[in-house]
């Protein structure tokens, strides 16, 4: 059977997180004075984010998600290549490129499993020659967000899930494969596959993969 190589991608592969892609957007609102409120909003935010990301993802999610219920879809979509140019490129771990074509170089297919949003990584995707992902969708009525997440929301358990119905509808072997990321919510994505690894990794993680002899990487 085929094996994988799964990447969580916020920490592991790039540097920013969801709140850099938000700030991006409020940043680049139509009008002066929202453009300083929501920017100004997002910010005092952070540590609330923080604070709930490490109690729960699920949490986490509908709390930070709400924050793009407004925004049109269109506007969403054409700021994705100036986001990727100005924010995104840029957080391209400098060993983020090696892995993955070491990862190519065993034959392994590369799919990255993210709670990003869709809209937002696409073009990432695309320079990183990674056509198999999955992320985050938002919910649209009549082109504006709503603020909520179209199921599945990936996150924590949800991500393993994800793994297990790919591997199987594409004949990929869990135990020959391998995944990748820095945050002990993965988990469940790390305990699928044969070979994990740690990347980057926060302290609760770095402990577990040096408990469990998992390698541990930095891509710095």
């Amino acid at each position: 059977m085929a094996a994988a190589a799964f990447y969580d991608l916020e920490g592991t592969l790039v540097s920013t997180n969801l709140v850099h892609t938000l700030g991006f957007y409020s940043k680049n609102q139509q009008g002066l004075l929202r453009t300083v409120t929501k920017s100004a909003s997002t910010l005092l935010s952070i540590p609330l984010f923080a604070a709930t990301d490490t109690y729960s993802r699920k949490v986490f999610n509908d709390l930070f998600f709400k924050r793009y219920k407004g925004e049109s879809e269109d506007r969403l979509r054409f700021f994705a290549d100036q986001l990727f140019e100005e924010v995104l490129k840029p957080a391209i771990f400098p060993g983020a490129f090696e892995l993955i074509e070491k990862s190519r170089r065993l034959g392994l297919r590369q799919v990255v499993v993210t709670g990003a949003l869709d809209i937002s990584v696409n073009p990432l995707m695309k320079h990183l020659g990674i056509t198999d992902y999955v992320a985050n969708h938002l919910e649209f009525v009549n082109g504006i967000a709503t603020g909520r997440l179209l199921p599945p929301v990936l996150a924590a358990a949800t991500k393993a899930s994800w793994i297990r119905t790919f591997a199987e509808r594409e004949g990929i072997s869990l135990s020959d494969s391998y995944a990748y990321t820095d945050s002990m919510s993965d988990l469940p994505m790390l305990s699928v596959v044969g070979h994990p690894a740690a990347v980057n990794p926060d302290m609760r993680l770095k402990q577990t993969a040096l408990h469990h002899d998992w390698p541990v990487l930095n891509l710095k």
